[in-house]
C-alpha cells in the first residue's frame, strides 16, 4: 500500500482531505434530456465519496457550452437541485465533491442549444461530435468583448449555484482544448484586441474568469484545471509556453485550492515546455499541484514522493472500481477498465 496517498492533507483553512487520492472529472454523457443529474448519478458518485475530493464530470455554465450529449449543467434551478442530491449523498458517505464548471467553446454545437458557436477566434476544428457523429463541428464566431464580459459572469454565476447545490468548492475547466484553453494558445487564438496576441492579453479571460469565481465564492474553494501542453483538439506552438509563463506567474499572486494538469498521459514530453507537463507547472507554479495522466496509486506515490506533484487524480480506474481507494487500501487487485463500461453508471 503506498503510504503516502493516505496522509490526511489541509489545503487551507476551509478544505482539508481524507487522503491523496482525487476522482478526476469523468465526462459520462448520463443526465436527463434537461441535463439535470439523475439518482443513478447520485448513487454513482455517493460510491466513490472514499476519494478524498471527488472532482465533477465537467459541468456546463449556460446552453451554449454544450459539445456532448446529455452533459449535466450548473445553470437551471432543476440542475442546482439535482446536483444536491449528488452532494447530500457524498457528504452523507463522508466525502467531498467539487464541481467542475465547463464551456467547450469551438467544440460546442449548435444542435443542442440553437444559435452561435463562441471562441476566441473563428477557427474550426476537423470532426465530429462524440456519440453523435452525424453532427460536425461548425466554424465558431470570434467573442466579442461583450460575449466576454457575460462569459466571466456566467462562471461566476455558475460557481455560485455549485455551492447552493452543496459542493465544497469548483474546478474551472481551462483545459483540454475547450473555450479557457482556447484562449491560451496561439493555434486557436488569433485575436488582435486585449485578448490576443501577447500572453498578458492571451492569459486576460483565463484569469478574468478565475478572479470572478474568487471574488464569488472564495478562492479556497477554487482550482484550475490548465494544458500548457496542446495535445487535444489543439495544435502546440512554440510561443504557447511564454504564455502559460505568464498565467502561472500571475496565478502565485492569487489564492487557490490547487491547479490540476490537463492531460491524457503524463509520459508525453513537449519540446516548448522542456519535458512533461506536470514537471512544467511544478517548476512555476508555487502552489497545490494535482498530478494525473495514467498513473497507478503505486507511480503515483512515487511522483509524490519526489515532489512532483502533491495530489493525485485518478480516472478510468474510478470508472472500473467504485471502490479503487478501499482496493489500494488494502493491496488488492484493481479491476481494468474497458469502454464497456461506459455503457452503464455503476
Amino acid at each position: 500500500m503506498p503510504q503516502v496517498l493516505f496522509d490526511d492533507v489541509k489545503l487551507n483553512d476551509t478544505l482539508s482531505l481524507k487522503n491523496r487520492i482525487l476522482m478526476a472529472p469523468l465526462t459520462r454523457c448520463m443526465a436527463d434530456d434537461n441535463l439535470v443529474p439523475t439518482d443513478d448519478m447520485v448513487k454513482y458518485y455517493a460510491r466513490r465519496a472514499e476519494a478524498g475530493l471527488i472532482i465533477s464530470e465537467a459541468t456546463i455554465i449556460r446552453p451554449d457550452a454544450q459539445g456532448y450529449p446529455n452533459t449535466p449543467g450548473l445553470f437551471t434551478s432543476a440542475q442546482i437541485a439535482g446536483w444536491k442530491k449528488v452532494t447530500d449523498a457524498v457528504h452523507a458517505n463522508g466525502g467531498k465533491i467539487f464541481a467542475q464548471l465547463w464551456h467547450v467553446g469551438r467544440v460546442a454545437h449548435p444542435h443542442f442549444f440553437g444559435g452561435d458557436v463562441l471562441a476566441p477566434s473563428a477557427i474550426g476544428i476537423e470532426g465530429s461530435v462524440p456519440r453523435m457523429r452525424e453532427l460536425t463541428y461548425q466554424t465558431p464566431k470570434a467573442a466579442t468583448t461583450e460575449d466576454i464580459a457575460q462569459l466571466v459572469a456566467d462562471y461566476a454565476k455558475a460557481a455560485e449555484n455549485a455551492i447552493e447545490a452543496g459542493f465544497d468548492g469548483v474546478e474551472i475547466h481551462g483545459a483540454n482544448g475547450y473555450l479557457i484553453d482556447q484562449f491560451l494558445h496561439y493555434a486557436s487564438n488569433q485575436r488582435t484586441d486585449e485578448y490576443g496576441e501577447t500572453p498578458e492579453n492571451m492569459s486576460r479571460f483565463a484569469l478574468q474568469v478565475t478572479d470572478a469565481v474568487i471574488a464569488s465564492i472564495g478562492g479556497e474553494r477554487v482550482g484550475l484545471r490548465l494544458s500548457p501542453g496542446a495535445y487535444f483538439n489543439m495544435e502546440g506552438d512554440q510561443r504557447d509556453r511564454a504564455v502559460f509563463d505568464y498565467l502561472l506567474s500571475a496565478l502565485n499572486n492569487r489564492t487557490l485550492a490547487y491547479v490540476h494538469v490537463g492531460i491524457f498521459d503524463d509520459s508525453m514530453e513537449f519540446d516548448y515546455l522542456g519535458g512533461s507537463a506536470s514537471a512544467y507547472l511544478r517548476s512555476l507554479y508555487k502552489g497545490t499541484l494535482v498530478g494525473v495522466g495514467s498513473y497507478t496509486a503505486e507511480s503515483g506515490a512515487e511522483a509524490i514522493e519526489k515532489q512532483q506533484f502533491d495530489l493525485l487524480a485518478i480516472g478510468r480506474p474510478f470508472i472500473a472500481n467504485p471502490d479503487y481507494v478501499e482496493k489500494v487500501r488494502k493491496g488488492q487487485a484493481i479491476k481494468a477498465y474497458d469502454e464497456s463500461m461506459l455503457a452503464t453508471l455503476e
